[in-house]
């Protein structure tokens, strides 16, 4: 864990205590896959490790396409297979090490995870529920966005120049 997630090393024992409770959870079943690939950043361009999961056998159109599987509950995590894609590219440990740190990217709590996503469809709850000019008024496009911290990045340039 340490040797991937250098980072990550003040949590060692918080990595730890999650995996002691992984081995006490009966898995439940699951028609999702693990995938761990190597991935390109489009934005920077820097190399990264994505987990995420596809369904075995998809009921819709968006099922077909890869998950996000963070707010899994670990129960289910357990069940998933890992694809054999992923084994072409990643040891066992590896592999381990990649879903242990995606399982407690929210947390090293099942409830602080559960937290975290009811926050999470809370917002996205409150702003469905937003009129038209509330939405304007409380949200920023990402190229407004972009461009506040390209100024920002230039005003510290010029600042300590």
């Amino acid at each position: 864990m340490q040797a991937l997630y250098p980072d990550k090393a003040s949590n060692l024992s918080g990595y730890k205590e999650v995996f002691e409770k992984l081995l006490l959870i009966d898995a439940e079943d699951s028609d999702i896959s693990i995938d761990v690939v190597q991935q390109k950043d489009d934005f920077d361009g820097e190399e990264y490790v994505d987990v995420s999961g596809t369904y075995k056998y998809p009921k819709n159109e968006e099922e077909k396409f890869s998950q996000a599987i963070e707010f899994t509950p670990w129960n289910q995590w357990l069940g998933m297979e890992i694809s054999q894609e992923s084994f072409i590219h990643f040891s066992e440990l590896e592999i381990i090490s990649h879903c242990l740190y995606e399982m407690t990217f929210m947390g090293f709590e099942e409830e602080e995870i559960r937290d975290e996503l009811n926050s999470i469809e809370s917002t996205i709850e409150n702003y469905k529920n937003m009129t038209d000019e509330e939405k304007d008024a409380n949200t920023t496009s990402l190229d407004e966005l972009l461009k506040d911290l390209e100024n920002e990045n230039n005003e510290e340039n010029e600042s300590t120049s």
